[in-house]
């Protein structure tokens, strides 16, 4: 007490709890703290605890975090129930995006604490499922003999444990848009900020056994992180008209693209003469690029050669794209 006066510190009795955390799987009973000596009441430890909107239990299951959660979801579809009754209903369309806007937000809230990598949830997708299957009967007005997967993929929803999933995987990237100084940076990587303080407490401190038992969302961080690259501005100066890679060293570059309306011999017989001029020179790299889409698969082509050598030739094919995207694609893989 005499420490948190120095820091001008009041303690409220009345909002004081004891809560522990113990794994173990015997009975765990510990006395109550008494506190009447110091102007307060006798504490009996709580099973969970609460605080700002999570809740804790024991062994850190969150089984009664899910439930609770679960349950406010629940009943939130059912007083949307109440909108389909009036005089102008709602579509179906308008439900869903009403579950995926109003309802899951509140479901999912702090989803990070008990969704990540080789985690126990095997409880918590029991209790998720259970709630969209009621929004997506609700949604469709089906009956309750209807198997959850049809309804979801009929009504649009996502399968929960593939929307965590994506939602985890977003999270999980946004640790390298904060800032080199953000604490859970320090945390992750020391790689991240060489100059940091905290090198003893990064995760890439432990040892390989200590690595293996420490599981959570900020490891998943600190794992994803490796797959990220530095992205490019769009905004950056070198995008700028005239500093430009291709405006900076135009006599390296050159394109030579085919006009349709010339003859195809003449065509053959430029190619030909520019790539016997250019075999001459050993620094000169030629890189031809071609794509094309037949049955609505495309297919993208990149040759490179040097010296009149073949030096990589690429192909890919893909579905569902446009020949413009194709041809930019064959290029891309020819520059890479």
């Amino acid at each position: 007490m005499n420490l948190l006066e120095k820091f001008s510190l009041v303690v409220e009795h009345s909002k004081t709890e004891v809560f522990h955390f113990n794994r173990s799987h015997r009975v765990f009973n510990l006395p109550p703290l008494n506190l009447s000596l110091l102007g307060g009441n006798i504490l009996q430890p709580n099973n969970t605890w609460k605080y700002l909107g999570f809740i804790f239990d024991r062994k850190l299951t969150f089984h009664q975090y899910v439930d609770f959660y679960a349950n406010k979801a629940l009943s939130t579809v059912k007083c949307m129930k109440m909108l389909s009754n009036s005089n102008h209903s709602i579509n179906p369309f308008q439900k869903c995006l009403l579950y995926r806007s109003c309802v899951l937000s509140i479901t999912l809230y702090g989803f990070q604490l008990w969704f990540y990598k080789c985690a126990l949830i095997a409880y918590h997708m029991k209790i998720l499922k259970k709630m969209q299957r009621h929004a997506a009967i609700w949604i469709l007005g089906a009956f309750k003999t209807f198997p959850l997967y049809s309804i979801e993929a009929i009504a649009g929803l996502i399968p929960i444990k593939l929307h965590l999933q994506k939602l985890g995987g977003r999270s999980q990237l946004h640790a390298n848009k904060l800032p080199p100084n953000h604490l859970l940076r320090l945390l992750i990587d020391s790689y991240l900020n060489p100059s940091s303080n905290f090198k003893s407490i990064v995760l890439d401190s432990l040892t390989n056994q200590q690595q293996s038992l420490v599981k959570g969302h900020l490891v998943d961080m600190a794992n994803r992180s490796y797959k990220c690259f530095p992205f490019f501005s769009p905004l950056n100066s070198e995008f700028s008209p005239g500093l430009r890679i291709i405006d900076t060293f135009s006599e390296h570059i050159s394109f030579n693209i085919w006009n349709k309306r010339k003859d195809v011999k003449l065509r053959a017989q430029e190619l030909d003469d520019m790539v016997l001029k250019s075999s001459s020179f050993p620094s000169v790299t030629i890189v031809a690029s071609d794509a094309s889409i037949k049955n609505n698969i495309a297919t993208s082509i990149a040759h490179i050669h040097m010296v009149n050598k073949p030096l990589i030739r690429t192909i890919h094919h893909t579905v569902n794209v446009t020949s413009t995207e194709a041809e930019l694609f064959a290029i891309r893989c020819g520059i890479n």
